[in-house]
């Protein structure tokens, strides 16, 4: 088997190394388990992922170490991470209560219909390397409860912390079969997801990666399939006097993890009577904003983005974004030549004709100025995406309208683009999803329901349509 490498990209030093997986051996393993662990009691499986969480809690030290040094993110913002992946169990049982419980109804001639919940069976997860813990944790907690088998592939770049997280799913009781690990590149995700043994996929990844996804299980409405892709994220900033606030609204939307979050706003639509001070806040906070190693004093504000391949694109969709007429506020700044740390960038391209709609995973805002408020909504929805929406301003009648106008599946008002609970819902529409949001309604897609009509004597009757005996 190839040989896969996880290196730090803060420092380039090799973190973690191990053999690309046998897709075929893995779902073969989870086929031939799951079936016992779905047998099991509600209860036991709940207090199984109990168990697991207080696995993460004992190790939660060694785990966020984890993360942050094998993504490149601050120590700090690990540690919410880690966290994350703990409170989802109980957040996940709650929604399974709610959105999955067995129901009864009283039907005619004292009969009853049930309604109770399925497993899919066995599940594919294909995680990102963003929150390498906390997003495909997401999905398996919900998928495990319901009584699924997870066959897990973590990003091919944070194959040690995927690796972390399967270890303490079994040290908490998750039997092994019903939590497979597969290690490798893009070529074994794309055979894990075709693979003719699992009973759905649970994505969390690119558009791209998402759109194709899409068309391959176009052929096999039998399988579940759940997107939760990027965005293009706007924010606009209308009719505020606090331009210290929204600035630092702004940049927490725009550069928190790297700008590396689906949710960031990677386009500040802005009213022209307000761009000059807002300007002029928001690229001194920007040039406060500390970039550095995970485990640095003062805690950095972000670390680099994953690897320099992802640097280099981001350094030429910038440049690409200047020889298209855009002006630059800030440039986008490689602070080590050998590392992926790029400072804070701000662009206007309200004069670029042709505005690329892509998800710029990083830490580069464009900027729009807008003369009316309806141009602003008409401007936040040129994007095939639909994710992420935010608002900055003290009218609410505006946010009425931001709200009945704007296309996304997350809304929110004077609060960041990012940062989306996890006792709600969370997804997008366009490009950004297919429908299936997950967070508190994961339990939605990971269970299907089934309505019995039941009775407890057989009573049948035909009173017309039959001739005389």
């Amino acid at each position: 088997m190839p040989l896969l490498q996880s290196h730090e990209p803060a420092t380039g030093a090799l973190l973690w190394e191990g053999e690309e997986s046998d897709v075929d051996a893995e779902v073969a393993a989870a086929r031939a388990g799951w079936a016992t662990w779905a047998s099991r009691p509600l209860a036991f499986r709940i207090e199984t992922l109990r168990r697991f969480a207080n696995i993460v809690r004992a190790r939660a030290d060694d785990f966020a170490d984890l993360i942050a040094r094998e993504t490149g993110k601050p120590l700090w913002e690990a540690k919410t991470e880690v966290e994350s992946v703990i409170g989802k169990v109980d957040i996940s049982v709650t929604a399974y209560a709610e959105r999955s419980a067995q129901r009864r109804h009283d039907s005619p001639m004292g009969a009853r219909v049930a309604v109770r919940h399925k497993p899919h069976g066995v599940l594919a997860v294909l995680g990102p390397y963003n929150f390498p813990a906390h997003l495909p944790n997401g999905h398996i907690v919900p998928a495990l409860i319901a009584g699924n088998a997870v066959i897990f592939k973590p990003s091919e770049k944070t194959p040690a912390t995927g690796a972390f997280l399967v270890d303490c799913y079994r040290a908490g009781g998750v039997p092994e079969a019903c939590i497979r690990l597969v290690t490798g590149g893009p070529a074994t995700g794309k055979a894990l997801a075709g693979h003719a043994g699992i009973d759905g996929l649970l994505f969390t990844g690119s558009a791209r990666t998402g759109l194709a996804l899409n068309r391959q299980f176009a052929g096999t409405p039998e399988k579940i399939l759940a997107l939760e892709m990027g965005g293009n994220n706007p924010i606009v900033v209308w009719d505020t006097p606090d331009v210290s606030t929204a600035a630092t609204i702004v940049a927490q939307s725009a550069f928190l993890s790297a700008g590396q979050r689906c949710t960031a706003a990677r386009r500040l639509i802005v009213q022209d009577s307000l761009y000059d001070g807002l300007m002029a806040e928001l690229t001194a906070l920007a040039g406060r904003l500390i970039v550095g190693a995970p485990h640095d004093s003062p805690f950095p504000f972000m670390g680099p983005v994953i690897d320099n391949a992802a640097a280099d694109q981001l350094q030429e969709a910038f440049v690409a974004l200047l020889t298209r007429g855009g002006r630059p506020i800030r440039h986008l700044e490689r602070t080590d030549p050998d590392q992926p740390f790029l400072s804070p960038a701000l662009i206007d391209v309200t004069e670029v004709a042709e505005r690329p709609d892509i998800e710029l995973f990083g830490p580069i805002l464009q900027v729009v100025r807008a003369h009316e408020f309806d141009e602003a909504i008409a401007e936040a929805n040129r994007t095939r995406y639909g994710l992420a929406a935010s608002l900055i301003s003290q009218t609410p009648s505006l946010f009425d309208r931001f709200w009945s106008g704007v296309r996304a599946g997350v809304v929110n008002w004077n609060r960041p683009t990012n940062g989306a609970p996890s006792n709600a819902p969370f997804g997008g529409v366009g490009w950004s999803g297919n429908h299936r949001p997950s967070a508190y309604y994961a339990a939605d897609y990971c269970a299907y329901p089934v309505v019995s009509n039941e009775a407890d004597a057989a009573r049948a009757s035909i009173g017309i349509g039959l001739r005389d005996a």
